[in-house]
């Protein structure tokens, strides 16, 4: 039935995108959106009689509005942008997935972890913000290293780690007995050493800020 507005939003000259019951219209100025959007509403409730959500029906900037998970960056030169609720709703699920209490060893999180990353990373990176898909692989090992600490429980345990990974004695001895707690010292110069990005790599680990296929 929506095909009906496809054919008209183009015999009106607009430039819109629309998929299923989504649609985003692109306009000038924010007086022209606001007589698109009526006009809109008007031919869907009039022609159509179908009825519209109006909690989520507006005239915003594109850097304001999502529409599958994507919004643009501003400014003259605007990128395709994963939307603040799309990143949200990724952060949520790798906290699900790496939470500390759940029992598994890192190799078994890195595995399902993984599993949930290359699924992600074969729609969001599509995106031209490639710097926000880095500083995620960097949120995701810090994480990591937070649920290896944790795991670790205790200092005599920790220091024997720390320095069977590489790092220096008193590093390691003032690392174990640190009061901080495990994502404070995930961040730390020890527990990078210790579990650095390519121990993470062998173990599987996918990326998200990794190159798209061709």
């Amino acid at each position: 039935m929506l095909d009906v507005l496809d054919k008209e939003l183009e015999k009106r000259g607009h430039r819109f995108v629309r998929y299923a019951d989504d649609c985003n219209i692109y306009v000038r100025s924010q007086r022209a959106g606001e007589r698109v959007l009526a006009g809109v509403e008007r031919f869907l409730e009039k022609r159509l009689k179908l009825k519209i959500n109006k909690a989520k029906s507006a005239v915003a900037k594109p850097s304001v509005r999502k529409f599958l998970g994507f919004s643009f960056t501003g400014g003259q030169e605007p990128r395709r942008r994963i939307a603040p609720q799309a990143l949200a709703r990724f952060k949520a699920k790798v906290r699900e997935l790496t939470r500390r209490t759940r029992g598994r060893c890192l190799v078994q999180i890195a595995k399902e972890l993984s599993t949930y990353l290359i699924g992600w990373h074969g729609y969001f990176g599509f995106c031209q913000t490639p710097s926000v898909l880095r500083v995620l692989d960097q949120w995701i090992r810090r994480r990591l290293r937070a649920v290896a600490w944790k795991q670790w429980k205790y200092g005599p345990a920790r220091f024997a780690e720390l320095r069977r990974r590489g790092v220096g004695r008193d590093l390691a001895a003032q690392t174990a007995g640190s009061p901080r707690g495990p994502w404070r010292l995930a961040n730390s110069p020890a527990l990078t050493i210790a579990l650095p990005n390519g121990f993470f790599a062998s173990l599987g680990l996918a990326s998200v800020a990794a190159r798209r296929p061709a």
